[in-house]
């Protein structure tokens, strides 16, 4: 037996003696306690509880955070902590049984290890965590001069954390000092401000020091802070108003606007007009379709004096083709429908059509889930099982359909409580219990399997505790599940039901990115009680619109475009300029990859050709991952490889590798040089300068040019170049004007107009 280093009891008390005594003969620590209380009959005073008081320390000093002593593989030096101290039974073992005992002396607590380590009185590559005389460091000494003692016998279980103010009004620049408290299991409550944790989720709007001191900044808006205590979180949610007068606000179409123009007014956020018809138009065929507005469907929208038009228009769209393309290419991305060998094609093909069938069809939303997660058989017979072709583990399915579906990120409680909310590990492996009884079963077809429900009782197992776990949803629990029952129905069936607090929210919230750049709860997949919505009643109100609805994505893409809040113009005021969050004008973003290479095609009357598909298939169409590898413009303008549930795969950020691919890129320069292309047609065209001009903007932005733009064009296009001149060659002469032509549409497609939906 490994015995600890000899300590001198001539210090200590009876209790502490006779304790160092029994480490030294290797008794077990609960028989020692048991023998003090029998001695003593009282307890320590001012008792210090390793769970409540000391781990709380370890957790604010991150000495348990995973780039420390929590770091998986190991921890630092031989020494490991569970991750923010989840397991304190694991952390109490590490301090005190574990390298023979050295890093907690209980006859001499100041020299031990832990606390000249964390002090830096010793070397430590973790630098000073504790400085000598802190509160911190007095916690740890008082606990290890009391014995050291794992108290979770006898301490009162942790039941919440509150936070005060939960909600507060604060000016820009002002200081706000918040207050933690427990409560315990008996009714009582305790002040743990100095001991919790604290973090803002937007720093450039607040900040927050470690004892709980909030300073605003100079962005007005909303900003939450959390603060951890144990496996316990609450939330600070604060609103700093800009204060400016808000004027006249755009008329309410809808609920949207309800909410967001009451925000607006609150913080004192003036919003921007609406956008004229051209902007509308262009914005909301990008937004539902993926493609820009023909000249002709320009010209007659613009031309259109009913007061209706944009209405109608959202639902031409709707009702269109390409909108299933667009939105399929946009939950296949989701699913994962890649293409990694020859074998796939034919379920990725299939795959893709039944994602867009039921989106051309406006199948409810939580048929089409339950159709998925449910399906049985092959993919020839039911396309929907080709998503248990790319996600076959349990664990894999689980987290896929808690981020996808529900909003909620459960990747963290695989290995231990997730470090910002409530999910434990009995929370992640219930959740897959519901996938444990899928079969498999290969099949004649290379690459593909029967997929079928396997009769049992549907368990998982704990790795950590070993336990066997009963299916259940994200803590709910949905009874008992027969042995020829499919616990997967069940799951939908708690997904789909009104009082399901995830389900519909995470889909509002999705959309609301789609259309608006970005969601309620940003990142768009991460609801929790840590990263709140910066309009919660405008989002409650979208989930319970889209369940009165019966889950019809139509209508709610219908409710959101058709709001004033899309329709804002992103020209800015003074006021809102700075603005990020309370939409109070439209916030610009890129086009994507597909919708981006099929917008150059359709501007230079060109079209780009895939392998397998039929000619002039638009990129937005493409049923996988697997044309990227064809065509370098998507790689490089980020199409994502399918391979996350996370739209954080698609690249949305600008790059210089992308700038030189618009501005010299083969197969840009390729398509406004086509013969058959519009400069081509443009050159030889019996028409005005003038009327190849207007066609051209339409074509590019969906406007007409300004005074300006017409006379700058027409100038461009009457003089020589100096190297026509040079070949004798004239103005007026074919080749030349074709190449000013597709010098004019190339300048287009490089402008920040063309390539951003604004």
């Amino acid at each position: 037996m490994n015995l600890p280093p000899c300590r001198n009891p001539t210090a200590m008390g009876t209790w502490a003696a006779l304790h160092a005594l029994a480490l030294a003969l290797g008794f077990a620590q609960s028989v020692l306690v048991a023998e003090d209380v029998a001695i003593r009959g009282a307890e320590v005073a001012d008792a210090v509880s390793f769970a409540h008081d000391v781990v709380p320390v370890f957790t604010k000093a991150g000495c348990n955070a995973g780039s420390c002593h929590a770091k998986a593989g190991g921890g630092q030096n031989g020494f490991q902590l569970s991750l923010f101290g989840f397991d304190t039974e694991y952390d109490y073992l590490s301090l005190v049984e574990q390298a023979r005992g050295r890093r907690v002396s209980v006859a001499t607590p100041e020299k031990s290890l832990i606390l000249l380590k964390a002090s830096g009185s010793v070397p430590h590559r973790g630098g000073v965590r504790l400085e000598l005389g802190s509160a911190g460091y007095q916690i740890v000494r008082r606990w290890i001069e009391q014995g050291g003692r794992n108290t979770s016998d006898i301490d009162t279980p942790l039941v919440a954390l509150k936070v005060e103010p939960t909600f507060a009004t604060l000016t820009m620049q002002a200081e706000q000092p918040l207050q933690a408290w427990a409560e315990f299991a008996d009714g009582s409550k305790r002040d743990v401000t100095d001991l919790a944790h604290y973090e803002s989720n937007d720093k450039a709007r607040a900040e927050v020091d470690s004892q709980g001191h909030v300073k605003t900044l100079t962005l007005p808006g909303r900003v939450s802070v959390m603060v951890r205590y144990q496996d316990r979180v609450a939330v600070a949610n604060l609103s700093i108003p800009l204060g400016a007068s808000v004027g006249s606000l755009p008329p309410e179409q809808n609920f949207v606007d309800k909410y967001v123009f009451a925000s607006l007014k609150e913080l004192g956020v003036p919003s921007s007009p609406i956008c004229d018809d051209s902007t509308f138009l262009r914005r909301v065929t990008l937004d539902i379709a993926g493609r820009l507005p023909t000249e002709t469907e320009a010209n007659q929208f613009l031309a259109d004096p009913a007061s209706d038009k944009r209405d109608r228009w959202i639902e031409a769209l709707l009702q269109s083709t390409e909108y299933a393309d667009y939105f399929a290419n946009k939950w296949t991305t989701l699913l994962k429908n890649r293409r990694d060998d020859t074998s796939d094609l034919t379920s990725n093909f299939a795959f893709h059509a039944w994602i867009r069938d039921g989106l051309l069809a406006n199948k409810p939303y939580d048929q089409m889930v339950r159709e998925l997660l449910g399906a049985t058989g092959t993919v020839t017979g039911n396309p929907a099982v080709a998503w248990y072709k790319r996600v076959k583990e349990p664990k894999e399915q689980l987290e896929d359909v808690s981020q996808l579906f529900l909003g909620v990120r459960l990747q963290c409680a695989q290995c231990h409580h997730h470090p910002f909310e409530r999910w434990s590990q009995d929370d992640y492996y219930s959740l897959s219990a519901f996938f444990s009884q899928v079969g498999r079963k290969a099949t004649s077809t290379r690459g593909e399997d029967l997929i079928f429900h396997r009769r049992g009782v549907a368990t998982s197992t704990n790795p950590q505790s070993g336990r066997a776990i009963r299916p259940m949803a994200l803590g709910d629990p949905v009874g008992e599940i027969a042995a020829d029952q499919d616990p997967r129905l069940t799951l939908v069936d708690w997904m789909s039901s009104p009082t399901n607090p995830f389900f519909a929210k995470a889909l509002a919230n999705r959309y609301w990115k789609h259309f608006f750049h970005r969601g309620l709860i940003d990142p768009e997949d991460d609801i929790r009680d840590s990263n709140p919505p910066t309009h919660p009643e405008l989002l409650d109100a979208l989930a319970d619109h889209i369940r009165k609805s019966q889950f019809d994505l139509r209508e709610l893409v219908r409710v959101l475009t058709k709001s004033h809040a899309y329709q804002l113009s992103a020209s800015t005021n003074p006021q809102n300029q700075s603005d990020t969050q309370t939409f109070s004008r439209f916030y610009p973003r890129r086009l994507p990859a597909e919708v981006l290479l099929d917008a150059i095609d359709q501007v230079a009357e060109t079209r780009t050709d895939f392998a397998n598909l039929p000619p002039g298939t638009r990129a937005i169409a493409l049923p996988d991952n697997s044309y990227n590898r064809a065509s370098p413009f998507l790689v490089v303008f980020g199409r994502p490889e399918n391979a996350s549930v996370c739209e954080c795969e698609r690249v949305q950020s600008s790059s210089l590798s992308q700038s030189l691919h618009l501005l010299n890129g083969a197969d840009v320069r390729n398509k406004l040089s086509a013969d058959t292309g519009r400069a081509a047609r443009l050159a030889s065209s019996t028409r005005t300068p003038a009327e190849n001009i207007r066609e051209s903007y339409l074509a590019a932005f969906g406007r007409t040019p300004t005074a300006e733009e017409q006379a700058a064009a027409l100038t461009y296009l009457a003089a020589p170049t100096s190297e026509s001149e040079a070949n004798g060659n004239t103005a007026d002469d074919p080749k030349q004007l074709r190449e000013k032509y597709e010098d004019l549409l190339w300048a287009f497609i490089n402008t920040k107009e063309f390539l951003f939906n604004h």
